[in-house]
């Protein structure tokens, strides 16, 4: 005992010594000993493709000097015996915030408060205090003594650590897990720069969006570019001067999900950038997207917990989308590696970092090859921070990082005794821990007890104690150094401690205690049967762990496999051309390859296609929703008066059930539209609705549009006293706000145009690319389309004389619920009319709504669309289109029009939909009956030749859903039986957005069943 712990004593004063830093005086005498360790007889492994046996490996002065089955010793090292031990690469996580100070945010209450429009950073900084290049981790970081065992306990050695702070987040550091200063810990000051999609501890307005998010990082990198060009002599700006020095570095991306992945690397894509991207562990759900970015991925391990669904209420609430990624969360790296998909792992999101190693094996037990992991944790990691050379592996020249294991790492029976950091030895656990496991007989003062069983492993050992051949008591046992403490209960009636104390002595225990009366005793234990060792299961051949299938979208109504184009006859149908020739009875219809191949009668059906006979069906153009905010996961970045610098395209949501749902109404393509928050909203989106397709394969990026509003909603005057601080408060200041926007644009265009025709650049100053201006320029160049939200007559004729005197067009009043007023106007400018059928008293701007505004509009000669503005709406859309022949008296073919072509000519996509014509998109409905009437339901619904909604496979879906979710419900009560931890389930309805919706103050977006 005393020689165990002389040797331990020498062997850490060694390691202190030969890491003190060379600058720092010392309180003490000199002794630079080399710090030599040869470790023999161990199973190491290199790096996840290399494994030596019987090896040895050699650290002097915390480097690692050699590792070979054949070392040659030198004589001063110290010899460690490790036969029957394994020695490993210490572990690396790059998603750390290990001694970085705590974030301070500002506990405001919920719902509106006083905009703060600036940033309130003090300093020549930039203007939004979510942009903090400036942040340098190495300048902040403290060595932590707790959290650092923390992670050496469970295998780490290094992290990669940041400050989890903003959407640019500054620089990160590479540290070591040791115990000294931060000065030996630190290897790397400047390793990396990290960004997220979230604006952190920031108390400014801007942004308030994923849309803004994006806009004000992708500004940022051009702010960046056009500093580094010259804007310095313009502006003094330390936080661009930071950016450009980092941007070179490997630039890390934290997000939440699979479509935040898709998103930052959009941006990467647009600068030239690969990011490493933290993913959100959904990630499988859209693999070959994920595999498209080329990303390495860090990927968490907090796999969520089962729910609790022992009453049938609680499961009620639970989404499809829920339940199945319970089941398949833990098989994200799995199915990621076999898709060839690059990844580290963290522990970053764990709340509790002892489940570390049990959700590695779970994740094992999905699929993902040990050999996958144990890379994905060390030389992976190390390359991607460029410290392979440092870390990563076991070789000649990198610092002795390591872990000393009694097993594969992976094992459940594994314990790490050891990690060494930089050469400097950390306890976990004994490394020759005495094993006294067996049978023992009890007794007290020399008296017969009971039974004594010791089982378990050596490491953690378990105790039982038998009393009278049937009492069975598990006592409370410490053991430390071979010393035993012991205490516990023998009688329930009688409450009272027992508590022993004692050694090993010989093939037994012996020691003293006190009773629960204080009276003192001896005791002895004496072993009666050696322990049994239980053989390993064979983990090799045990079965993976099954789940169901990924679908696509990733909700209930999801597709297994996606559907495809087909050829399709549709035979003796009532079809709706919207073309010269009107409504053709017993007609047919030719689909091939997404287009309509021909229209007529008495065609035959192509070789090889599927007919669809249409006898007394009706088969219409796809509805075309000309106001719409489904499919997004935001609808305002209400921060700013002008936010025409933000995209809707950025926020799709392809997940969003209102595409399925819209799709069983008829409704093949949607305009998503930003909110009216802003006098001048941001860029729309056109997008189809196909059901389980990618977000780019949705959108329609040849429609360019972007959504103005006027009204009580823009001057935000209504929302009290907090509010009274954005300009504009009132109509007059929303009219500025266009010409002075407009005067901007103008100049900014001219700007562009004179550098880019200039013959010599030389000496020229290079204008600043704006994003915002860039868009308005292209509305007065006719390449971007405005759509206004629009009530009252008096703002409706403002914009019209703002549009006359700056000489550009409006192309579409949306809701223009007074467009009767002034549909003379609107006519001798070619503006469209897109509103409701029969909307109004449902606040003061639309008091004088009448419901005949759709056919007085259309008598003038407008463009007239019908539209919803509302998910539920948008399933009935036929309905409202039959509303403006019952008001006003609309021709049913021009009603049909005001949902099909009209809205195509206001989007200027009616080249290619909006009518039935040879040549144009197979966007088609089949409807049971005549599609204006309110007993009409589509018998499918068809998007480019594919159809995407069928009323008999949708029967099927929902009989499948019902199976899919009890199928999973079982595997959770059976997980809560066995013990294992669930969640209360929450509720998470659908949210249905409209143009007022602002997160963090009116909802927040929540997916649906």
């Amino acid at each position: 005992m005393i020689k165990q712990l002389s040797t331990l004593v020498v062997g850490l004063t060694l390691t202190s010594l030969c890491h003190a830093q060379e600058t720092f005086p010392r309180n003490g005498a000199y002794d630079e000993r080399k710090g030599q360790y040869a470790f023999t007889n161990a199973t190491i492994v290199v790096d996840s493709k290399t494994t030596i046996s019987n090896g040895t490996l050699l650290i002097e002065n915390g480097m690692i000097r050699e590792v070979s089955k054949q070392v040659k010793i030198p004589a001063a090292a110290v010899v460690v015996d490790l036969k029957g031990k394994y020695i490993y690469p210490s572990l690396i996580d790059l998603d750390s915030d290990y001694g970085m100070p705590e974030i301070k945010r500002d506990q405001r209450s919920a719902g509106r408060q006083t905009p703060q429009l600036e940033s309130n950073k003090k300093g020549a900084f930039g203007w939004n205090q979510s942009i903090q290049p400036e942040t340098d981790a190495s300048n902040i970081f403290t060595t932590d003594t707790k959290k650092a065992a923390d992670l050496r306990k469970i295998g780490f050695g290094t992290v990669l650590t940041h400050q989890h702070d903003g959407i640019v987040r500054g620089n990160g550091a590479v540290v070591t897990l040791t115990d000294e200063s931060a000065n030996k810990a630190l290897l790397n000051g400047k390793a990396s720069a990290h960004f997220s999609l979230s604006k952190g501890s920031s108390t400014q307005n801007y942004p308030s969006s994923g849309m803004g998010v994006v806009a004000l990082l992708r500004q940022h990198y051009y702010d960046a570019d056009w500093y580094a060009k010259g804007g310095k002599a313009k502006e003094t700006n330390l936080s661009l001067e930071a950016f450009n020095q980092i941007k070179g570095l490997p630039s890390f991306f934290e997000t939440n999900d699979k479509y935040s992945v898709l998103r930052a690397d959009k941006i990467g894509d647009e600068f030239g950038l690969q990011y490493i991207i933290k993913g959100g562990g959904d990630e499988y759900q859209r693999l070959e997207e994920i595999k498209g970015t080329k990303a390495t991925l860090i990927l968490p391990l907090d796999f969520p917990a089962a729910y609790d669904v022992s009453d049938p209420w609680d499961a009620d609430v639970i989404t499809v989308a829920q339940l199945k990624h319970w089941e398949m969360a833990p098989a994200n790296a799995s199915i990621l590696s076999k898709g060839g998909v690059s990844f580290a792992l963290t522990s970053a999101d764990l709340k509790n970092k002892t489940d570390f190693w049990a959700k590695i094996r779970t994740a094992i037990e999905y699929g993902l090859p040990k050999e996958k992991a144990l890379e994905a944790l060390t030389t992976t990691p190390a390359k991607l921070i460029k410290a392979e050379g440092q870390v990563g592996s076991l070789k000649a020249g990198l610092l002795a990082n390591f872990l000393i294991t009694s097993d594969d790492l992976f094992s459940k029976e594994n314990v790490i005794y050891e990690n060494w950091v930089q050469g400097k030895k950390f306890i976990v656990a004994p490394l020759n821990a005495p094993d006294f496991r067996g049978n023992y007989s009890f007794s007290i003062n020399r008296e017969a007890t009971g039974k004594l069983e010791i089982s378990g492993s050596v490491e953690k050992p378990e105790y039982k104690i038998i009393l009278k051949d049937t009492v069975k008591i598990t006592p409370k046992v410490i053991l430390a150094n071979e010393l035993l403490t012991m205490t516990y209960q023998p009688e329930t009636k009688n409450p009272g401690t027992i508590r022993l104390t004692g050694w090993i002595a010989g093939k037994g225990l012996s020691g003293e205690g006190i009773l629960p009366d204080g009276a003192p005793v001896t005791w002895n234990a004496t072993l009666t049967e050696n322990y049994k060792e239980v053989a390993k299961k064979d983990t090799a051949s045990l079965k993976m762990k099954e789940t169901g299938p990924v679908v696509f979208p990733f909700v209930g109504f999801g597709n297994e496999q996606l559907p495809k184009s087909e050829t399709v006859f549709v035979k003796n149908a009532t079809v709706w051309t919207n073309e010269k020739d009107g409504i053709l009875q017993n007609a047919d219809v030719i689909i091939q390859n997404g287009k309509i191949a021909k229209v007529g009668k008495g065609l035959s059906a192509p070789s090889g296609a599927r007919t669809v006979d249409g006898t007394g069906k009706h088969l219409t153009n796809g509805i075309i929703d000309e106001h719409s905010h489904i499919a997004l996961f935001a609808i305002n970045e209400g921060s700013q008066s002008s936010t025409a610098e933000v995209r809707m395209s950025d926020v799709i949501n392809p997940d969003d059930v209102n595409i399925y749902r819209q799709l069983a109404g008829g409704v093949t393509t949607s305009h998503l539209l930003h909110g009216s928050a802003n006098a001048i909203g941001g860029q729309s989106a056109l997008i189809k609705l196909k059901w389980g397709a990618t977000q780019s394969e949705m959108l329609i990026p040849d429609a360019k549009t972007i959504k103005f509003a006027l009204g009580e909603n823009v001057k935000q005057s209504n929302w009290g006293d907090v509010a009274r601080v954005r300009f504009p408060q009132t109509r007059m200041g929303v009219e500025q706000v266009y010409f002075d926007h407009f005067i901007r644009a103008k100049e900014y265009a001219k700007t562009w145009k004179d550098y880019n025709g200039a013959a010599k650049k030389t000496g020229l100053e290079v204008p600043r690319k704006d994003l915002e201006l860039e868009a308005l320029a292209e509305i007065l160049d006719s390449q971007r389309f405005i759509t206004c939200h629009s009530y009252v007559q008096s703002e409706i004729n403002m914009l019209m004389h703002v549009a006359d005197s700056l000489n550009f067009k409006i192309n579409t009043f949306t809701h223009i619920l007074e467009g009767y007023k002034m549909a003379d106007k609107m006519k001798n400018r070619n503006i469209g009319g897109s509103t409701f059928a029969d909307w109004w008293a449902y606040k003061m701007e639309v008091k004088e709504a009448i419901p005949y505004n759709a056919a007085l509009m259309y008598h003038e000669g407008i463009t007239v669309a019908i539209n919803s503005d509302d998910a539920e709406m948008a399933r009935r859309l036929n309905q409202e289109a039959a509303k403006t022949v019952t008001f006003g008296g609309v021709p049913e073919e021009e009603a049909w029009k005001m949902i099909t072509l009209n809205p195509a000519k206001l989007l200027h996509v009616d080249n290619r939909m909006g009518s039935i014509k040879a040549g144009k998109d197979a966007d088609l409905v089949l409807w049971n009956a005549h599609p204006l009437s309110i007993y009409a339901r589509p018998e499918f619904t068809m998007i480019e030749g594919t159809v995407y909604f069928d009323r008999k496979e949708d029967v099927a879906k929902q009989a499948k859903i019902a199976l899919e979710r009890e199928r999973i419900i079982q595997k959770m009560l059976s997980d809560k039986a066995d013990g294992k931890p669930t969640q209360k389930p929450q509720a998470a309805q659908p949210r249905m957005w409209h143009c007022e919706d602002i997160i963090g103050i009116h909802a927040e977006h929540e997916e649906g069943k």
